[in-house]
């Protein structure tokens, strides 16, 4: 087995890693929904392609099209993807040929699909043997994935662009004046590549295990591992381990489908004897599949156990020990995808840290100095940024905006402004809305302090509840960027705890060069889950850290770090609320 668990408290306390992972002792119990949820909007996206009203305006002869899909990399260089099959004499092909992307939430994926008239006297032409410099470009569209999984049908049509530099069609060269740039609409369907959203909860139990310890009973664990077609067993889950017990009852595990295979897939279930050293003994085995586990709880009977021999695999010592199968059920665990095709919406709010520490705006040191070349700051920045990649599943792109720590021309410090200046509302129009809030916002006040974050959040918390008593289809994300520690950080853990029941997720970016070491304590990952001034503790994490300097210089972007989260807190919430897309 190895080091399964690489501490005697770590390894009493474990759930073990998930499929594809090594054994990681501080995962969930819940080792298929939490893989499920953290998978982090990493959801394989197949697409069907089609084109209608194209080549006739151009075409006197109808023309052989092929696709080629490109992705836009990080340097805007484009990445070939994949290639259609070509459509013989065709004005409004439809390829059957799908092609396969990995959806990235954190990420803007910019997709560029280039239609060309292949030439070739051959019907069955090996397509990645063309070269596409040899081939008539005809047009193309762009668009982000993002934009196309947001559809409640995951369909969007594009307008087909041909450059006027390639246009050869007898009309056109008459007429060069008239040349259009539009030329047809492509649509694009994608679909989610998932085997199953099926999740089967497991309670096991054993009975009469045998005793490996000398001088006490056993601490015994179960791991749970699917057979690849190598032979290998690649663990996919692990109980807790129980502390002296023969016949131990452990709690639920989750396995998905897509985790090990299929219901009849065999999984090999191994009962072991922890050990501090890491080096646990066999207790013994069996091998079900999880239609095995499912006639074992309906019969109510147990199954032996049993233990190779020095022989050989094919021969087994079989014990008196049994496994039994006390709860089994199934369930459909939807993902993220899943919800933003029933209508479900991510609303984007920002708020803008105005202390003096900032430094004078005026100067260049400052973090809120406005460069004349148009350079963005560290503010200025994660907005863009952050904004790029959550606007898109904002539908009407009306974002509260607020600053806090400015004292506004004669008036008393305030800890949660109108970022555009208004008494009355706080939104504004897009990503260039809060651009130009936050630009003005720096000329009509006085920075101050200190840094607090009770008073946004309870405002962003406010918005939320409401939304929630209106029964919204939507998700409330708060971005807050500042330059310091939180001064009121008791409050800001009372209110970021009654928050933690609502549709709200809160990122937060530290900006200059600060030791932001207690800002950590808010971020769950990095520390123990928030507790309010009451002793109530927060029901889910809700907040994600990231320091810019940490990330700025790396090969992961800020928003990346920062939004790797956001599709598991989203579906945390959804899972415990028991909320279900439409369909």
């Amino acid at each position: 087995m190895g080091n399964c668990c690489s501490d005697t408290g770590g390894g009493m306390a474990a759930v073990g890693g998930t499929a594809g992972l090594s054994y990681n002792a501080a995962a969930s119990s819940n080792d298929a929904v939490d893989w499920f949820l953290k998978s982090r909007g990493y959801l394989d996206v197949l697409f069907l392609v089609t084109v209608k009203n194209y080549f006739e305006k151009f075409c006197l002869i109808q023309s052989d099209p092929m696709l080629v899909v490109y992705m836009k990399a990080r340097d805007g260089a484009l990445v070939e993807v994949g290639r259609t099959e070509v459509v013989l004499n065709s004005l409004n092909p439809t390829w059957i040929t799908k092609h396969i992307i990995t959806y990235q939430f954190e990420v803007v994926q910019t997709l560029v699909f280039r239609i060309y008239d292949v030439d070739t006297p051959f019907h069955n032409v090996d397509v990645k043997m063309l070269k596409l410099d040899e081939q008539q470009f005809l047009g193309e569209a762009t668009c982000t994935l993002s934009q196309i999984v947001t559809r409640k049908n995951r369909s969007l049509t594009l307008d087909l662009v041909r450059r006027e530099e390639t246009i050869t069609s007898i009309t056109e060269e008459s007429n060069p004046s008239n040349r259009p740039k539009h030329c047809g609409k492509l649509t694009v369907h994608a679909e989610e590549c998932i085997n199953s959203k099926t999740t089967t909860e497991l309670i096991l139990r054993c009975s009469d295990l045998d005793c490996k310890d000398l001088f006490s009973r056993n601490d015994p664990f179960l791991v749970i591992s699917k057979i690849v077609e190598s032979g290998t067993h690649i663990p996919v889950c692990k109980t807790e381990v129980l502390k002296n017990e023969t016949k131990p009852t452990w709690k639920s595990v989750f396995l998905n489908i897509q985790q090990v295979g299929s219901k009849d897939s065999p999984l090999i279930i191994e009962c072991f004897n922890f050990n501090s050293n890491g080096k646990h003994d066999l207790i013994g085995k069996v091998q079900k599949s999880l239609a095995d586990l499912e006639k074992l709880h309906s019969s109510g009977q147990g199954q032996n156990l049993f233990l190779p021999t020095a022989a050989g695999n094919n021969n087994h010592k079989i014990l008196n020990s049994q496994l039994f199968v006390d709860k089994f059920s199934e369930s459909v665990q939807y993902t993220f995808l899943d919800y933003l095709a029933g209508g479900f919406e991510l609303n984007f709010m920002v708020a803008v840290d105005f202390t003096a520490s900032n430094g004078n705006p005026r100067l260049p040191d400052s973090l809120h100095y406005l460069d004349p070349s148009g350079r963005p700051n560290a503010y200025q920045r994660a907005i863009l940024e952050v904004g790029e990649v959550l606007q898109v599943y904002d539908s009407d792109k009306r974002f509260p905006a607020w600053g806090f720590g400015a004292r506004p021309i004669d008036g008393p410090v305030s800890h949660c402004f109108n970022l555009n200046g208004s008494n009355s509302y706080c939104e504004v129009e897009g990503i260039p809305g809060i651009m130009m809030a936050y630009t003005s916002a720096l000329h009509n006040v006085n920075l101050a302090g200190p840094t607090l974050f009770g008073p946004v959040i309870s405002n962003a918390a406010l918005i939320a509840g409401q939304s929630l008593a209106n029964h919204g289809q939507k998700y409330f994300v708060l971005l807050i960027i500042t330059d310091g520690v939180v001064t009121d950080l008791q409050e800001t853990k009372d209110a970021l705890v009654k928050a933690s029941d609502l549709p709200l997720s809160i990122l937060i970016i530290g900006v200059g060069g600060a030791d932001f070491k207690e800002m950590e304590i808010l971020d769950a990952d990095k520390g123990e889950r928030l507790e309010s001034s009451t002793g109530r503790v927060a029901s889910r994490d809700i907040v994600q850290f990231v320091p810019l300097k940490d990330v700025q210089n790396g090969e992961i972007s800020v928003v990346q770090a920062l939004l790797a989260e956001l599709p598991s807190q989203f579906l945390t919430y959804m899972r415990t609320r028991d909320i279900q897309p439409s369909t």
